[in-house]
């Protein structure tokens, strides 16, 4: 034993890595937690509009569109500053159901939007999520790029409902909600695809 040296006869090891914990409280679920905040405000606009008063219509479009900006710059933030959390994991899919979900039931309630074409949407998402949690010790049904594109022509579509369009522009609006079902139904049976191979290849 080297002269000075402790007399414990412990080894040396080598110290496990830290790893670092990302704090709940973060530029990316504050954005979602203000999608969630911003719901009621939209919805009340909306009943106060009545789909009827243009300055009220355009306070609610905006309030949905800054909303719906939200959902794709706290994605952005989260992954480019690895700002993951279990709370925004959770959160950001329900704020975004809630945001969308919402707006389509005002658009239906006020004569706007046919009752089926919300129906449709939101059984698709619904039955999603169900997918999602029936995997969910399986793996995790990553969204798709279809998935993406469902959210941006259902967000675009809604958008065109609620702004006072004239007359000539506002016929625009069912073609682009009538792409947004389709894209929408696809990707739900695409889903389904991925849950059941999922299920056959870890069973």
């Amino acid at each position: 034993m080297p002269d000075g040296g402790p007399m414990t006869g412990a080894t040396e090891s080598t110290p496990l890595p830290v790893v670092a914990r990302v704090p709940v409280v973060n530029a990316a679920n504050a954005l979602t937690a203000l999608r969630l905040a911003l719901v009621p405000v939209f919805a009340a606009s909306v009943i106060v509009s009545g789909m009827t008063h243009a300055g009220w219509q355009v306070i609610a479009c905006l309030i949905f569109a800054v909303a719906s900006l939200t959902d794709f710059v706290d994605g952005w933030i989260a992954r480019r500053f690895a700002l993951v959390t279990a709370f925004g994991k959770v959160a950001d899919p329900i704020a975004d159901k809630a945001l969308i979900g919402t707006a389509l039931l005002l658009l239906s309630a006020h004569d706007q939007l046919p009752w089926w074409v919300t129906g449709v949407i939101l059984a698709r998402e619904l039955g999603i999520t169900a997918l999602r949690f029936w995997v969910i010790r399986r793996g995790v049904i990553a969204a798709s790029r279809g998935g993406k594109v469902k959210t941006a022509l259902q967000i675009l579509a809604i958008t065109w409902y609620l702004w006072p369009m004239p007359d000539a522009l506002a016929t625009v609006g069912p073609w682009i909600m009538g792409a947004a079902v389709a894209v929408t139904v696809l990707t739900g049976f695409d889903y389904l695809a991925q849950a059941l191979r999922l299920r056959r290849t870890t069973s």
